[in-house]
């Protein structure tokens, strides 16, 4: 039976803050905020973008991190009041980005506001972790975690890299979907927001295999093949669902969907785009056949 998944991701979720929250890194990304970001990510858009997708008929739906902006309670609030309009835990896979956990001492507070949506199948609250939907294997890795200013890099760390080795073996009869924040290759230009130990999830993957990568925290759409075992690995980048136009190297506000069918060694993966345009609305700005 056909497996529709919905990627979303990077919604910026910010809120005003207490000035005595903006000690430290908050305090550089509130100016940042109010110098530019509050322009570019909207929150009318990110309505737009969450009305359009839950008109759809998908049947789970992949956050790939950076629901908020500062880390600050607030935020992770609102954020599970959107959650919860997407759809319930069941429905919905959520792993953190790089804003999620912003500063030190926040380490945990996304599970706590968000933890029956990053929890695996045995009930297990830490990364990374497994859910089986139908057909499809999706597995979430957190590469988040604090970083000094005007850093946004990723780690996965070696145990979660050796457990991705296990999860992947375990779950070859599946479709299998690795959900990562950071994108496992990223240009010269990023390598202050890359993953620092993307070649070991690289290696991983090559030896192990999977059958979709999906990512976020670049606002762009993007598709990298990476090596396989046996065939190329395709990696999607989805851009911001909040952004108001198109940026630099950023594109617009959308999100991507994917279409899943077949069997093992005989998958058939399709992928359409959908885009928040000018006018407001939200249409496709592609189609394009992954495997």
């Amino acid at each position: 039976m056909m497996f529709v998944l919905a990627h979303i991701s990077d919604l910026q979720m910010a809120l005003p803050p207490r000035l005595a929250q903006l000690a430290g890194k908050r305090g550089l990304g509130f100016i940042n905020w109010h110098r530019r970001r509050k322009y570019i990510h909207r929150p009318e858009v990110l309505d737009a973008i969450t009305r359009d997708l839950t008109s759809r008929k998908v049947d789970h739906i992949a956050v790939t991190g950076d629901l908020v902006n500062l880390s600050l309670p607030s935020e992770y609030e609102r954020a599970r009041v959107w959650l919860e309009t997407l759809g319930s835990p069941r429905d919905v896979t959520v792993i953190p980005g790089n804003h999620d956990i912003y500063v030190h001492g926040v380490e945990q507070t996304a599970a706590q506001f968000w933890g029956n949506y990053m929890r695996g199948d045995d009930g297990t609250l830490a990364f990374p972790f497994l859910r089986r939907r139908a057909n499809v294997a999706l597995i979430a890795l957190s590469s988040a975690l604090p970083t000094g200013p005007f850093l946004a890099t990723g780690k996965l760390g070696e145990r979660q890299c050796s457990r991705l080795a296990e999860l992947l073996d375990q779950t070859r009869d599946c479709f299998r979907v690795v959900l990562i924040h950071h994108p496992p290759l990223s240009p010269m230009r990023r390598y202050m927001r890359r993953l620092t130990d993307a070649a070991a999830f690289r290696r991983v993957l090559a030896g192990h295999g999977a059958e979709l990568v999906l990512h976020g925290h670049d606002h762009c759409r993007s598709l990298v093949w990476l090596e396989g075992p046996r065939k190329r690995i395709p990696a999607v980048g989805a851009p911001s669902a909040s952004a108001l136009t198109p940026h630099g190297h950023e594109d617009a506000a959308g999100y991507n969907l994917f279409r899943i069918d077949g069997a093992p060694d005989a998958w058939h993966c399709g992928m359409i785009g959908r885009e928040r345009c000018a006018d407001g609305s939200v249409r496709d700005v592609g189609h394009q056949k992954l495997s």
